[in-house]
């Protein structure tokens, strides 16, 4: 039997979900909330909808972690959400309390599962759930890029009225400040868009792209982005649980590519059963590639503070 797990059930997690069961490629997918009733409720409103969408998957709502047992993916959700004006480095410590909690719950009960870890800030939980999992990095990746790149792609659209299915657009880096846009490998049609928009206006775009999440948060006013997110996160498992080899803008363990080594970054990975294939190593302009070096040691010094707290 086939089976997803997401954990959280708050909105990201449960819209993760409910993407996921809609598609109808697992028997299960299971959602486990600390709230008693919340994951349960959930799951029975959307079992109740099967008819109507025409899925067969089941929804399991849970708040006993043996529920999930032999999840082929597990996606983190769980985590305290950003607040307006909160940086991502400010979640570090609470969440890194929750997810060192539940990456060892999942390794009792899930031990040949792939992570997904979406919980901010992102790069700094995938390399704790690696670590206290001690799972093949390959086995453990993050999400940010591909919700980053179809940020991108939004603006991109917005900007030239193009359809939006025949935007190409990616972006690597860290998930945050020192995300990398990469306009040299982005495509409306095919053409190059550095032959569609002016610098100055792909510059513009890149900028909105950095802050697309803040963007958000400062117009929720309480919460954070939870569509565009989960349909990146669904995406990833279901490029897992198809083998699909699919290649997709990650956070994923790097081991020498583009000369960087030793730190979860956001890259072009292929994805399939067993995770992270390989990265794929695009071509890269040099200030791209300098500003994805720069995110490298970025990330590696928040790695270090999370080193300094006790968990």
């Amino acid at each position: 039997m086939s089976r997803i797990t997401v954990v959280g059930a708050g909105k990201y997690g449960s819209t993760t979900v409910q993407r996921l069961a809609e598609w109808d490629i697992v028997d299960e997918v299971v959602m486990t909330d600390i709230v008693e009733g919340l994951p349960q409720g959930l799951a029975l409103d959307m079992n109740q909808s099967r008819p109507v969408i025409g899925n067969r998957t089941l929804v399991i709502g849970t708040n006993d972690y043996a529920d999930t047992a032999n999840s082929d993916v597990v996606i983190i959700t769980a985590g305290l959400p950003r607040k307006p004006g909160m940086s991502r480095m400010d979640l570090l410590e609470v969440n890194a309390k929750i997810v060192k909690s539940v990456t060892e719950q999942i390794v009792r009960y899930s031990p040949n599962a792939v992570l997904i870890v979406v919980t901010n800030p992102l790069d700094q939980m995938a390399t704790l759930a690696a670590d206290v999992s001690g799972f093949p990095r390959n086995r453990v990746f993050g999400q940010a890029g591909i919700l980053d790149s179809s940020r991108f792609a939004h603006f991109i659209s917005e900007a030239t009225g193009a359809d939006i299915q025949s935007i190409d657009a990616f972006t690597y880096g860290s998930h945050g400040e020192t995300m990398v846009p990469v306009p040299s490998l982005c495509r409306i049609d095919g053409k190059p868009l550095t032959e569609v928009l002016s610098p100055g206006t792909i510059d513009d775009l890149v900028e909105r792209t950095r802050k697309g999440g803040a963007e958000i948060v400062a117009l929720l006013k309480t919460g954070s982005a939870y569509y565009a997110p989960s349909a990146a996160a669904a995406r990833m498992a279901k490029a897992v649980i198809e083998d699909s080899g699919e290649h997709m803008p990650v956070c994923a363990w790097m081991s020498g590519e583009y000369g960087i080594d030793g730190v979860y970054l956001g890259v072009m990975a292929e994805v399939g059963a067993g995770g992270v294939r390989q990265i794929v190593e695009e071509p890269l302009t040099d200030e791209e590639l300098a500003g994805l070096v720069d995110a490298a040691e970025a990330v590696r010094s928040k790695v270090a503070d999370l080193e300094q707290i006790n968990l």
